[in-house]
């Protein structure tokens, strides 16, 4: 596999991510560029997906980028880990597999953290039950274009959780979202690394 693995260390603008997403996405098809995983953080976003709807803003103040992701309205900012991707599927043309993938590399990520988490099949994303509560640790919104995927996914470290009551997260009312700080408070300074290693290795599978 010839893939390009970025970290940025410094917030991108998002649509200065999503530009860059997209070019690759082009020179990808082309045969011209390498795949790509990217991680980083955003300063503070609220981005809407293509299947959103106007009664998911709460506080009807804030900004919301409309993008071609799919999805709903999900909240982006300091604290939180993104994972963006451009991966060729043209081989293996699967994307029900391709999404499987992602829930696996989240979950086993988390599990070296002893933290247990799981995917439903329902409510897309990655979810923490603890009580009989269930929140949501981590977001995924992807598009595919061509048989390439691109967007990526999002991992709740110590964001402010506050900023979600702004919005109906991902559209669903009767779930909470949860960051790894509040589950367990302790060192996830190199998890974007194991979350990269993880990834690549499901990949090949």
């Amino acid at each position: 596999m010839n893939i390009e693995i970025k970290k940025s260390i410094k917030p991108v603008n998002y649509f200065d991510a999503i530009n860059i997403l997209e070019s690759r996405l082009k020179d990808l098809y082309e045969n011209n560029e390498q795949e790509l995983i990217w991680t980083l953080e955003h300063n503070e976003v609220f981005t809407a997906g293509t299947s959103y709807k106007e009664n998911e803003i709460i506080d009807k103040s804030i900004k919301i980028l409309e993008t071609n992701r799919g999805g709903k309205i999900t909240y982006h900012g300091p604290g939180q880990l993104i994972c963006y991707f451009v991966l060729d599927l043209r081989k293996k043309k699967d994307i029900r597999k391709f999404i499987t993938t992602i829930e696996k590399t989240i979950i086993q990520t988390l599990k070296f953290y002893k933290i247990e988490t799981f995917p439903d099949k329902d409510n897309i994303g990655i979810w923490y039950k603890y009580n009989n509560e269930v929140k949501k640790i981590a977001a995924i919104g992807i598009r595919v274009s061509k048989w390439i995927a691109y967007h990526g996914f999002a991992i709740n470290i110590n964001n402010d959780l506050e900023k979600y009551k702004k919005i109906i997260p991902c559209g669903i009312s009767d779930k909470g979202v949860t960051n790894l700080k509040n589950i367990l408070d302790q060192d996830y300074s190199n998890l974007s690394g194991i979350l990269v290693k993880n990834f690549i290795s499901n990949l090949k599978i």
